[in-house]
């Protein structure tokens, strides 16, 4: 890792030891985002905390924002981004990282799926288990087409804009999988997988970097639940990373999820915008995203596209310029 990432967290919760190890792990670079339902006595230096009453005060998007909501860890990564963050690493307070916690680098040769065959199950590249990554569409979980393999990908020089880390234990998988299957999962130590143009795969918010080029991509919609909210960034980021040149890439597990106890059933709910609307969510960005402009423009550009297939409310687009102007002010 050639520069400290700073991790940011959101939790309702006590310390977790999760949370605590990130501490040990990364100090003051840890920013922890609290809630309503956060204890008010929340502390744990050197670690740094965001209140309620430190939000209130973060800037336009702020006010904007529904309280017990996921969408407030945003204002965690303007506080790492005014605070100087060339990278931002996210994670939930249920996520250890393990002894061999890392980032990769964001530039280098890994092995790359070709360019556009649509969605491809990265989690079948680390392990033989029939799994599938939340929001990953149910009518493809079966295709054979959708595993990728060594023969399909090439050892290719590329730009990774995000990266994502898998979680052992109790990986991030849709309700389906946890009604129908329930079983841990500890994926196999492989190299990592970067996916071309027009690849697709869901990737969440649990172990999950960013680098600084692509910021604006944090973006959370606000107008989704906090099931959907995190797959639906990453489905708008992908062909936005596509279109200024970067890739998103897959690592094996570098963190271990124990999870926070969860109904089933109401994450199934939750979850149901994605089980019905993945691929058309995939569609109205790729339409909407043009060569050459700005990645806040497209982003903008993506979410109107996204109000007029319904899938978010007309409100979203004000938010996202809202995120930019901060954005913007943090320099």
């Amino acid at each position: 890792m050639t520069q400290s990432p700073f991790v940011v967290i959101t939790s309702i919760s006590a310390p977790t030891p999760a949370v605590r190890a990130f501490a040990d792990r990364v100090g003051d670079h840890l920013i922890v985002v609290g809630d309503r339902k956060t204890p008010p006595e929340w502390s744990l230096p050197p670690a740094e905390y965001l209140g309620v009453e430190a939000q209130r005060q973060s800037g336009m998007l702020a006010p904007l924002l529904p309280w017990n909501h996921y969408c407030r860890k945003m204002l965690g990564y303007l506080r790492a981004i005014r605070r100087g963050a060339e990278i931002i690493y996210d994670t939930d307070d249920d996520n250890a990282p393990k002894a061999d916690w890392d980032v990769p680098s964001f530039e280098g040769s890994w092995f790359t799926t070709a360019s556009s065959p649509g969605w491809v199950n990265v989690y079948r590249w680390f392990t033989d288990a029939h799994i599938w990554p939340r929001g990953f569409p149910l009518r493809a979980i079966s295709d054979p087409r959708t595993i990728p393999s060594s023969d399909h990908a090439v050892r290719t020089r590329a730009r990774v804009g995000v990266w994502q880390a898998l979680a052992d234990g109790d990986p991030d998988v849709d309700a389906v999988y946890r009604l129908v299957h329930g079983r841990e999962c500890h994926f196999d130590a492989r190299d990592p997988l970067v996916l071309g143009d027009g690849t697709l795969c869901p990737f969440n918010s649990q172990a999950t970097a960013f680098c600084r080029d692509c910021f604006p991509l944090l973006y959370f919609p606000a107008s989704v639940t906090s099931r959907v909210t995190d797959i639906l960034r990453g489905l708008v980021a992908q062909p936005i990373l596509w279109a200024a040149g970067f890739r998103l890439g897959f690592t094996s597990a570098t963190v271990v999820q124990d999870r926070n106890p969860h109904d089933l059933l109401r994450d199934f709910e939750a979850e149901i915008p994605l089980y019905l609307h993945a691929e058309v969510i995939v569609d109205a960005v790729v339409a909407a995203v043009r060569s050459g402009a700005t990645m806040g423009d497209n982003l903008v550009s993506a979410y109107e596209a996204l109000v007029r297939v319904n899938v978010v409310d007309a409100r979203e687009p004000s938010r996202v310029e809202a995120w930019l102007d901060d954005l913007a002010s943090c320099g």
